[in-house]
């Protein structure tokens, strides 16, 4: 499948040192219905449907959190993983303006590192805020959204998530 994108997103994802379960409560950040047979989530750990979010494999000794597929736990060494549902909202921890890009990427765009409510930290773009970095804070409360990123030949949308102020 070739998909032409039409925003930048980065989802990179980073271990979280949590230990606490994770909030699944407030409200839906989601744009347009985002389900169906024709769209697909651009990463396997965003969950889309009526309330989408992203889930992590947690370690069930220890509670830390991966995105990837783990053989063992990277914190404790144990090899017991289940599936959890992480919050849609937190924190602003770390951002950087991208002022340079792969051609046909509008610059300029925020960057971020994101503090879940709950539990798990993840890198990506902030959506709906001006790159102006007197206009964003550390510490800034911000909500998961989703949004379509490219669409193939076929009709298919690719879904992407990012963050926006909340």
């Amino acid at each position: 499948m070739h998909v032409t994108v039409a925003r930048p997103t980065l989802a990179a994802v980073t271990d979280s040192p949590s230990t606490s379960g994770p909030s699944t409560s407030g409200p839906s950040t989601s744009g347009p219905s985002t389900s169906g047979p024709s769209t697909i989530g651009v990463v396997d750990y965003l969950v889309l449907g009526d309330d989408p979010h992203l889930e992590a494999n947690a370690c069930t000794a220890c509670g830390a959190l991966f995105f990837d597929r783990r053989n063992a736990c990277a914190r404790c060494g144990r090899v017991g993983f289940e599936r959890r549902a992480l919050a849609t909202t937190g924190v602003v921890r770390s951002f950087t303006i991208v002022e340079r890009a792969a051609p046909g990427v509008p610059v300029p765009y925020v960057s971020s590192v994101v503090e879940l409510d709950g539990g798990g930290v993840v890198k990506a773009n902030l959506v709906d805020a001006d790159a102006d970095p007197a206009k964003i804070d550390l510490g800034m409360k911000v909500a998961m959204t989703t949004f379509t990123c490219g669409t193939d030949e076929e009709g298919t949308r690719a879904v992407a998530f990012g963050f926006r102020p909340a």
